[in-house]
């Protein structure tokens, strides 16, 4: 079993920054796929960027594209969201989630799931 822990949310004014990070516990995240996924009000899920090993690459959705940047430290066992720029489209529960094998924006295909923690943009 592997246990996630998110962190690193808060409010930001637009154009700002936040990164947000991933414990992982019970299990290293080697061999896993680590997903952010985000939640807005009267939104479905979302997912937004994912890492894994067996593919050597990193994918995200084309609205956070050249401002988020998802990152992996093996060592602490951490997956981190760098978020910049910030704008109105960005507010929303931001979920870790992580399973073994590859990438997949369906997140049914994801057994392991965080708490979540709240990304607000306001001036």
């Amino acid at each position: 079993q592997v246990q996630l822990v998110e962190s690193g949310g808060g409010l930001v004014q637009p154009g700002g920054s936040l990164t947000l990070s991933c414990a992982a516990s019970g299990s290293t995240l080697d061999g896993y796929a680590i997903a952010w996924f985000r939640k807005a009000p009267g939104k479905g899920r979302e997912g937004v960027a994912c890492t894994s090993d067996s593919e050597a690459g990193y994918y995200y959705i084309d609205s956070v594209r050249g401002r988020f940047t998802i990152s992996k430290d093996n060592a602490k066992n951490t997956v981190y969201l760098n978020m910049n720029n910030l704008d109105q489209e960005d507010p929303a529960v931001y979920y870790c989630a992580a399973d073994e094998g590859r990438c997949s924006a369906w997140d049914r295909t994801y057994r392991f799931w965080g708490q979540g923690t709240q990304v607000t943009v306001s001036l």
